[in-house]
């Protein structure tokens, strides 16, 4: 058994029953968000799902990371496509109930990586140019979406901690923003439900300086213009389940 799965308490529903198919690991992941009218968010969510709000607030989170050591199950990690770039644009919603995730879109820098995830997870990948650079405690991020027929969206920050790791704790901003253990998707008429897993969140505070966000094209860019909500991560392994078919 896996020590992240000693951590559930945190979770609002159970760990699946049937085994996960598919584990990767996080690295320098980052977490910033903006806050949204929901009216405004749910022009770009499937009518099926609702806006969540924390305190009649709602939010749009950018999200960039690396991912390493990505497996199926009982597999050895892919040679050349186990480790990659992203860039996640989430919005948080509710189904009957149940709190998630619902993805705007998803950059990664690997063809095999967005072709794969689009075939198996159905969701809206697109291919970017990427790039993660480190220098000290400081982590520097680029991306900009080279997909045929897309916008090129951008998303360019430099990072590093600013105070100490902390466990959001339940009933705050943090949790609710962070604690989501799966993600929703429309595709045609029917709708999905995917599963994920890992451990708690351990985030820290954020000194930050974004150099370019173009990303979401789609919405006016005044919602950027306020200062964001800024998190990182230390670096945690994953755990994904076949999706489940919900209509």
């Amino acid at each position: 058994m896996h020590k992240e799965f000693s951590e559930t308490s945190q979770r609002p529903f159970h760990v699946p029953r049937r085994p996960w198919i598919l584990t990767q690991t996080w690295h320098h992941l980052l977490f910033s968000h903006w806050r949204v009218p929901a009216e405004v968010l749910s022009e770009h969510v499937p009518r099926e799902f609702e806006v969540d709000q924390f305190d009649g607030t709602s939010w749009i989170g950018l999200t960039p990371f690396c991912a390493s050591h990505a497996r199926v199950r009982g597999l050895p990690p892919p040679p050349f496509f186990h480790s990659f770039l992203e860039l996640n644009v989430r919005v948080y919603v509710t189904y009957k109930g149940t709190p998630g995730i619902y993805f705007l879109s998803l950059d990664a820098d690997s063809w095999p990586v967005v072709i794969g995830a689009k075939a198996a997870a159905l969701l809206p990948y697109k291919h970017a140019s990427m790039s993660l650079k480190q220098e000290e405690e400081t982590i520097h991020f680029r991306s900009r979406r080279k997909h045929p027929g897309s916008p090129d969206d951008s998303f360019s920050i430099s990072y590093k901690p600013e105070s100490d790791y902390f466990i959001p704790a339940s009933g705050t901003l943090e949790y609710f923003l962070y604690e989501r253990y799966c993600f929703f998707i429309k595709k045609g008429k029917h709708l999905y439900r995917g599963d994920i897993h890992h451990d708690r969140w351990r985030v820290c505070e954020a000194d930050f300086l974004i150099h370019k966000n173009t990303m979401v094209s789609s919405l006016p860019r005044t919602y950027f213009q306020e200062q964001p909500l800024v998190h990182l991560s230390k670096e945690k392994q994953t755990f994904a389940w076949p999706l489940i078919k919900l209509k």
